[in-house]
This record gives C-alpha cells, sequence and structure tokens, in this order.
C-alpha cells in the first residue's frame, strides 16, 4: 500500500470527468443551466445525485445541484457506497484534502473524529479511515459543488458498506447531533438499476424513487434486499434520509429521473439515475 499523503489526487478525473478546469467548469455550467426544476418549499436539507461519468449522469446531476447554485454551506456531508471490499460498516478518508481539477477540497477531521468519538459512545463501530481509495462516487459529487456552491466549504466524507438498518439508523442519529445548529447540506450518492433494458430500468426505478419520495430509508433497503427496486448506494440514501429526518426535513421532491440511454441511445443494457431534493417544509 502507498503511504497516506496529505492529498488525496483524483483517480477519476480525466476519465469520469475532464481533467482541464475550463473544460470542466463549463461543463457543470452547462448542466446547471439547462436544469429545470419544480419550486421547492421549505429549507433545503439535503441532495441525492448520481454518480457515474458526468457524460452519462451529468444532465441529471445538474438537476440536484442546481438548487444550491449561488448558496454557501460551511460543510458538506457527502455519503456514498465504497464499490471495493472493506471489512466494515462505515468508511471515511485518512487524508486531508480531496484535490479537483477545480482545487481542494478540505477534509474535517475534527468532526470526524467527534463523529467517531460519539459512534463508540453509542456502541456502534466508527468510520474507518482508508487512504489510496479509488471511490469514485464520493468524489463525482465534489466538482458539483465546488461549481455550484459560492464559497468553498470543508468535506465529511463518508463511504456505507453496511445495509443493516439498526446499524445506519442509529449512526444517523448520531450524524445528526452532530450537525444540528451548522450550515451544513448532506448529499446522498447513487445510482439507481444496472444493465436491464430500458423499460424494465424504469419500472425498477420507480419502485425505489417511490421509497425514497415517501421519505422511507427503510423501505428503500428493503426495496434493494427484495430486489424490487435498486440503488447501489442504498445504504448511503438510507443513512442520508435517517439523518435528514432527525433535522426535521419532512418532503423528499423528485426532480428528474433518466437512464444511460440519453447519452447512449442504447436503450438493451441501462444504468438509472435519478436527482432529489430533500426539505424542511413550513422552515422559517
Amino acid at each position: 500500500m502507498n503511504p497516506v499523503t496529505q492529498i488525496r489526487p483524483s483517480p477519476i478525473a480525466g476519465s469520469w470527468y475532464s481533467s482541464k478546469a475550463d473544460e470542466l467548469h463549463e461543463e457543470l455550467e452547462g448542466y446547471l443551466n439547462a436544469a429545470k426544476n419544480p419550486a421547492l418549499n421549505g429549507q433545503l436539507v439535503g441532495l441525492i445525485a448520481p454518480h457515474a461519468g458526468y457524460f452519462y449522469s451529468g444532465l441529471t446531476a445538474g438537476h440536484a445541484f442546481t438548487t444550491v447554485k449561488g448558496l454557501a454551506f460551511d460543510l458538506c456531508v457527502v455519503v456514498s457506497p465504497i464499490h471495493e471490499y472493506k471489512p466494515y460498516p462505515l468508511v471515511t478518508s485518512a487524508h486531508n484534502v480531496y484535490a479537483t481539477p477545480l482545487g481542494q477540497v478540505e477534509v474535517a477531521h475534527d468532526l470526524v473524529d467527534k463523529l467517531n468519538l460519539h459512534l463508540k459512545g453509542a456502541g456502534l463501530p466508527p468510520a474507518q479511515p482508508i487512504a489510496n481509495d479509488r471511490e469514485h462516487s464520493l468524489e463525482i459529487q465534489l466538482p458539483f459543488l465546488q461549481t455550484a456552491l459560492a464559497e468553498p466549504f470543508r468535506l465529511l466524507p463518508l463511504m456505507v458498506r453496511s445495509s443493516d438498518p439498526a446499524y445506519l439508523s442509529k449512526a444517523a442519529l448520531v450524524l445528526a447531533d452532530l450537525l444540528r445548529d451548522k450550515n451544513v447540506l448532506l448529499v446522498a450518492s447513487t445510482d439507481l438499476s444496472h444493465f436491464y433494458d430500458e423499460s424494465t430500468a424504469n419500472a425498477l426505478d420507480q419502485v425505489m424513487l417511490k421509497c425514497i419520495t415517501d421519505f422511507s430509508p427503510k423501505g428503500v433497503l428493503q426495496a434493494e434486499a427484495s430486489q424490487k427496486g435498486f440503488a447501489c448506494g442504498s445504504g448511503a440514501v438510507a443513512l442520508v434520509l435517517w439523518a435528514a429526518k432527525a433535522l426535521g426535513a419532512n418532503q423528499v421532491t423528485l426532480l428528474d429521473h433518466s437512464t444511460s440511454a440519453r447519452a447512449s441511445k442504447d436503450t438493451s443494457s441501462v444504468v438509472g439515475y435519478g436527482a432529489l431534493a430533500i426539505t424542511r417544509q413550513g422552515a422559517a
């Protein structure tokens, strides 16, 4: 294993998205400006966004991130799956910053340490720090945040392997207590169904999207477990929904749904993408 460096260089710039800052910024602005969303009532608490290469899912992701265009958050909590095997229910980064072509994003290690202290206090396994990972699903949200937000932000990165509702619901409450009264945005990273024909994918995705818009983290996990709907980040989505609910959120709005066929034109084997906003209705 390579030694831990302060900076986590991007392993996906130049493949999943452009490695050229000007080109990347222009592409992201295009996605943000193309998105036309319904009006959201109340205060935005979190987003759910896809994590494929921007060529495939960038237009859908733009619907999520245009909701925060021009806003500022002190902290963004990005919660994703982790696609490589790690023997931990929850993982975080050992690096001090994530690097993208648009600059560096500081990891809020003081809050990671507090989160782990509180998880241990609640009798739960903490978030295990790892280094030199190649996880795309967390990183791919960062250039969108760097482009949409008006000011730099600190990052609390969490990668979820657990699908245990008992663990995820309890960890979410610990996370929510840590975040309460902070100027924070939650972001859950997930794609939907994988490699079905488009008609089948749309049907499966509607099941999963209904669980999410019903604000049912348990339903999300059950749909995945029963294979009635799919989200590779089902654990991440469930954790974010439970945390958002603990922070007073009470509505999830679907902003956009698409499949990879929109870009590839191949409807025989597609991946589904959804963009959703989590809000607290009736907020002052």
